[in-house]
C-alpha cells in the first residue's frame, strides 16, 4: 500500500535526510586513494550517529555493514571489507538514516583520484538520468513515467541499466511500496500524488545489463565486469513537483523543482 505522508512526517524525513545529505558532504571531502570500503563506512556509520541517528542498513535483513560500498563493477550492495581504493576506482556509497523512526536513502557515486574518461562519462550520465527521472516526480503523473525517462536517457547516451533492482518508496520503513523500475513504458502504473515520499536511484552500466550475485547473497556485479554507477535522492511530492530531502538543508544540491 502507497501511504501518503502528512506535513509532521515529512518533516522528520527532511531532518533524516539532512543527516543522509551530511555524510555525502564528509565523502567528497574524505574519500582518496589509500582508504578502504570498511574506513568509509565507519566515517559514515560516525556521522550519521553523532547527529543522533541511526544507520538504515545495519542488520536490514541482516546486511552486515552500516553503509553499502560499492567499488567499480559492483552496481549495489557491496560490503565493507579492507579493500583499498586506488587512484582511479569510482565508488558508489548508499547511504540510509533513521532518526526518529523516519528513513532517508541516498547513494552517490565518486570518483576516487583521476579516473577514465569511460568513468567519468557513466558517473555523468547516471546522475543526469537520476534527474531525467525526477522531472516526471509531480502529482498526476504515472509512476512508469519516472522509469522511461531513466531508461531513455541511460540508452540514449550508451549505458544499460539492470532489471532486477529498483528505486521504492520511503517513509517508516527503508522500503515501502511502489517499487519503482529503472525502465518501462510511460503512462502506466499508479498516479503520483502530493505528499508521497520515494527513492528514485538509476544504476547504470557501461556494458551489459546483466548482472550476478556473488556467493555472500548481497554483492551485486556486472556480469560483464564493466563499470557500474548509483545515484540516488529520497524526495517529497508536493504541489507541482518535488522536494528532495536527501541533502544538507540550507545548501544547494541537487537540482530541486
Amino acid at each position: 500500500m502507497i501511504t501518503i505522508k502528512n506535513d509532521r512526517e515529512i518533516e522528520m524525513m527532511r531532518h533524516a535526510g539532512h543527516i543522509v545529505g551530511l555524510v555525502h558532504k564528509t565523502m567528497s571531502e574524505v574519500l582518496q586513494p589509500g582508504m578502504t570500503t570498511k574506513q568509509v563506512a565507519d566515517i559514515c556509520e560516525r556521522v550519521i550517529r553523532e547527529n543522533g541517528a541511526i544507520p538504515s542498513f545495519l542488520n536490514l535483513y541482516g546486511f552486515p555493514g552500516a553503509v553499502c560500498t560499492s567499488v567499480n563493477d559492483t552496481v549495489i550492495h557491496g560490503i565493507p571489507d579492507g579493500y583499498i581504493l586506488k587512484n582511479g576506482d569510482i565508488i558508489s556509497v548508499d547511504v540510509g538514516a533513521n532518526w526518529k523512526g523516519y528513513h532517508g536513502d541516498s547513494a552517490w557515486t565518486y570518483a576516487i583520484g583521476d579516473v577514465s574518461d569511460d568513468a567519468g562519462h557513466l558517473m555523468q550520465v547516471c546522475e543526469e538520468a537520476l534527474y531525467a527521472g525526477l522531472s516526471q516526480v509531480k502529482p498526476g503523473n504515472r509512476l512508469s513515467d519516472i522509469s522511461h525517462a531513466i531508461q531513455t536517457y541511460l540508452e540514449s547516451h550508451g549505458c544499460t541499466t539492470p532489471r532486477d533492482y529498483t528505486g521504492h518508496g520511503i517513509g517508516t520503513e527503508v522500503h515501502e511500496d511502489p517499487s519503482i523500475p529503472n525502465w518501462g513504458i510511460p503512462g502506466h502504473g499508479p498516479r503520483l500524488k502530493k505528499g508521497m515520499c520515494i527513492a528514485v536511484e538509476p544504476m547504470a552500466h557501461l556494458g551489459s545489463e546483466e548482472v550476478t550475485v556473488l556467493s555472500d547473497d548481497w554483492t551485486v556485479k556486472t556480469l560483464d565486469h564493466s563499470l557500474a554507477a548509483h545515484y540516488e535522492h529520497t524526495v517529497a511530492i508536493t504541489d507541482e513537483g518535488y522536494e528532495i530531502m536527501t541533502k544538507v538543508q540550507g545548501e544547494a544540491y541537487g537540482k530541486e523543482r
